[in-house]
């Protein structure tokens, strides 16, 4: 039986059923890499993790620890001090990094009795003791994210590592840059009184070699005022929520 190829029914049919087979197709692609997509996307977290202690590429200071390295060290200097913070009390877990902190805001969003669930990782180093917060928040055109690492008096800014989703490249892209991040290393998250007050990205700062660290705050990138709002926004709102669990660990 032939069928007639110049009908619109033939070549609707014929689409119909390419985009099931292609569908089908990359639906099983998909699912046979699940698998090692999650533990790819696990590997870059442990690297941004370690990137925020200063644990580095030791050909690269700049450069993350290679890929195929960073469960050994992160073992090395984490290992299990993996925790579940909800409010003023921890849980240890064995992988803090089921928890998607975006998803947990979601969830609070729509439920303002739901105990939202944030993961901490606590490295070590040089006797040195690191508490590394993820942050996310929102820049110019997409999210922003990070990790901030607080010294032992959970006021000191030990590193710090931030990325972005669709940034303007040469403006709020920057945010990824050494010169950037750098200048949070040393800075407080409280005031001289001991007030909170996060750290800003503030224009006109009148601190371009970022030497005074009691200010709570650092030079704006140029062209970026909205992106550098965000990061503003973005740490003082994710540090905020560890402060009542940190408390607990001063007394």
């Amino acid at each position: 039986m032939a069928f007639n190829t110049d009908k619109n029914s033939y070549t609707i049919i014929f689409s119909v059923l390419m985009v099931l087979v292609v569908g089908s197709l990359l639906a099983g692609v998909s699912s046979g890499l699940r698998e090692n997509i999650n533990a790819n996307k696990k590997k870059e977290k442990q690297q941004n993790i370690l990137f925020a202690m200063g644990i580095t590429d030791p050909n690269d200071p700049s450069a993350f620890v290679p890929a195929d390295q960073a469960k050994v060290l992160f073992d090395k200097y984490i290992g299990e001090d993996q925790f579940i913070v909800s409010g003023g009390t921890a849980e240890k877990t064995s992988d803090a990094f089921a928890i998607d902190i975006k998803k947990e805001g979601d969830k609070l969003k729509n439920d303002s009795n739901y105990q939202r669930r944030m993961p901490l990782f606590v490295g070590k180093k040089d006797g040195k003791q690191f508490y590394i917060v993820p942050v996310r928040g929102n820049g110019l055109w997409d999210a922003i994210w990070g990790y901030i690492a607080l010294g032992g008096d959970f006021n000191t800014v030990e590193g710090a590592f931030f990325d972005h989703k669709g940034e303007t490249p040469g403006l709020g892209a920057n945010i990824t840059e050494a010169y950037f991040r750098d200048d949070f290393i040393g800075e407080r998250i409280l005031s001289a009184a001991g007030e909170y007050k996060g750290i800003a990205v503030k224009k006109g700062n009148g601190d371009p070699k970022n030497e005074r660290k009691d200010d709570n705050a650092v030079d704006a990138l140029a062209g970026a005022t909205i992106t550098g709002n965000g990061v503003t926004a973005m740490i003082k709102k994710g540090l905020k929520l560890y402060l009542p669990y940190f408390e607990t660990l001063k007394k």
